[in-house]
């Protein structure tokens, strides 16, 4: 079975003047400006960076939902935050971590089996498995 998505992005024009515009086939996103200003200036629209750590934050909470499941645990809420972090090296720019901060609401949650459903979320989450860089995770776990 293979799942098929589809985004978009439009450019004009150079790097630090230029302006484009980025697309989801869902429609989420729809003509949502990003340019040299949005990534590097924090001006309004959206980056590459925002846009991997959104995905990492979801695919993570669907990975830990599943992972809990199958031990036997229903999660009332699983928050994830991604902090991704873009360094400049003498070979261009490189996304070189990111780092997920959970807070977790499971009553009567048994400890290990939640941290093995972690770890395992963790790195088998398809942009876990994407990413080449170092993946840093701290937890909350409220019962």
């Amino acid at each position: 079975m293979s799942i098929k998505k589809t985004a978009s992005a439009h450019w004009q024009g150079g790097i630090k003047d230029g302006k484009g515009r980025i697309s989801t086939e869902s429609g989420a996103l729809s003509e949502t400006p990003y340019g040299f200003n949005t990534r590097f200036e924090g001006q309004p629209g959206t980056n590459p960076e925002e846009l991997i750590g959104a995905a990492h934050a979801g695919c993570f909470s669907m990975a830990l939902a599943k992972e809990l499941g199958e031990a036997g645990m229903i999660a009332e809420s699983i928050d994830t935050q991604a902090e991704v972090t873009l360094d400049k090296t003498d070979d261009g720019f490189v996304i070189s971590a990111v780092h997920l901060s959970l807070r977790a609401r499971i009553p009567g949650a048994d400890r290990d089996a939640f941290e093995q459903a972690v770890e395992t979320a963790k790195n088998g989450c398809p942009v876990s498995k994407v990413l080449n860089a170092e993946i840093s995770l701290q937890v909350v776990l409220d019962d």
